[in-house]
């Protein structure tokens, strides 16, 4: 879920640019330190709205750069269990299938694709249900709640969402149409 929250931190402005405006420092800094971070409590920064307030400077012994202490608003991502996300499948592999959901990418286990039994068909690039007919592979777009969360702010690249498409109303956006269609039309 994308939240818009309003945030405090110290920001450090470089000797170098302490000619310029003051605010747009703060921002260009605050951007740089922040954007693309991912944080336990905050969730994935995606983007430094507005700067609301800039404090005065302090300067550290030794250090040319001035510190501001400054309030801003930015969007993130929150990742929350039991919340339903449509995204995009980026890569399939034999265990499973990795799914963009906007800051982060989740994980869409084989088990919880359908009841389905899938396997993987590598020369494909692609998951293929044993009876249905169904098969997933990269750029189809999909409807999935998640289950688990689990973030690593040390290395964002650890962190771990899990998916199921196993619930109602859940599934690839194909399979969802394809079910809503009355069943005279399916026949057709």
């Amino acid at each position: 879920m994308y939240k818009k929250m309003k945030l405090a931190d110290t920001i450090r402005v470089a000797p170098e640019l302490l000619g310029k405006d003051v605010n747009e420092n703060v921002r260009n800094a605050l951007k740089h330190k922040l954007e693309g971070r991912i944080d336990k409590e905050i969730g994935a920064i995606v983007a430094i709205t507005q700067i609301n307030e800039v404090g005065e400077g302090h300067i550290l012994v030794g250090d040319g750069a001035v510190y501001y202490d400054a309030t801003f608003e930015a969007i993130v991502f929150v990742p929350t269990i039991q919340e339903v996300i449509e995204g995009e499948i980026v890569e399939t592999v034999d265990f499973g299938a990795f799914v963009t959901i906007g800051a982060m990418d989740g994980l869409l286990h084989v088990s919880q694709v359908t009841d389905d039994f899938m396997s993987y068909d590598g020369k494909n690039g692609r998951l293929v249900s044993k009876t249905g007919g169904r098969s997933l592979a990269e750029g189809d777009k999909v409807r999935a709640r998640i289950v688990a969360v689990s973030i690593n702010e040390r290395d964002p690249r650890e962190s771990k969402i899990g998916l199921t498409m196993r619930q109602h109303s859940l599934g690839k956006m194909e399979w969802l149409e394809e079910a809503r269609r009355p069943s005279a039309e399916k026949e057709e």
